[in-house]
């Protein structure tokens, strides 16, 4: 049996490679269109107007002074004439000055209106515990307190309620030796009021003494100690 067409016109022979080449070509324009740049070669500005600044126009004011007032016209001086032979008053200033022997008086009697109390760190003459009457002056201050101290220890009973409750502690004791030489107005302070009682009972059982002098004179001292209770 013969071919009715010519082997040349067989289209399908070389399928093949036209599809090779065109799937090469697709991917060259592809991989173009990917790769292609633009630039955009046009450019815009816009340009400041500086022209328009300068054009502005400022008002010139002027300033104006105003003269100061005048000043006023001096008044006329009046000159009075005065006589020779007018009498003029004398002042008689009085002294005001007093007498010595006045001044002393009216110092006496208010030295003697004060009724102020003196410590004992800065009195004159401190005030003479019984036994140090012959101490000269410059130790007397010292005997005063070495007999303080003994009479304390001569007079000192721990009390048994604080003994039993084992209290102990220190009690301050401030009195006044008055102008008579007695001792008054006794205060304590302490951890305990049984403590507190016997330091009042030392200090009241003081003898009189000779008071102590400021200026001469006799005046209150305070005086303050401490007592210190402690169970051995």
């Amino acid at each position: 049996m013969k071919l009715k067409k010519n082997p040349k016109a067989d289209l399908t022979r070389n399928s093949s490679l036209y599809f090779a080449i065109g799937l090469c070509a697709i991917l060259f324009i592809s991989w173009q269109a990917i790769e292609w740049k633009t630039y955009k070669k046009s450019y815009a500005y816009e340009a400041l107007n500086i022209d328009d600044d300068d054009d502005e126009e400022v008002p010139i004011t002027e300033q104006l002074k105003t003269p100061p007032p005048p000043p006023p016209p001096p008044a006329p001086e009046i000159i009075e004439v005065v006589e020779d032979e007018e009498e003029v008053e004398e002042t008689i200033i009085e002294s005001t000055e007093t007498d010595q022997e006045e001044i002393v008086e009216e110092v006496e009697v208010m030295e003697e209106e004060l009724d102020v109390d003196v410590p004992f760190a800065i009195i004159e003459d401190v005030p003479l515990f019984p036994g140090c009457e012959r101490v000269p002056k410059s130790e007397r201050r010292k005997c005063f307190q070495e007999k303080i101290q003994r009479h304390i220890s001569r007079n000192f009973r721990y009390p048994e309620i604080a003994q039993q409750m084992g209290i102990q502690g220190r009690v301050y004791v401030n009195f006044v030796i008055a102008k008579d030489g007695s001792i008054t107005n006794i205060r304590m302070r302490g951890p305990d009021k049984n403590l507190e009682k016997e330091a009042a009972r030392i200090i009241g059982k003081l003898p009189n003494m000779t008071p102590g002098k400021q200026r001469g004179r006799p005046v209150r001292v305070p005086f303050s100690i401490p007592i210190t209770f402690r169970l051995q």
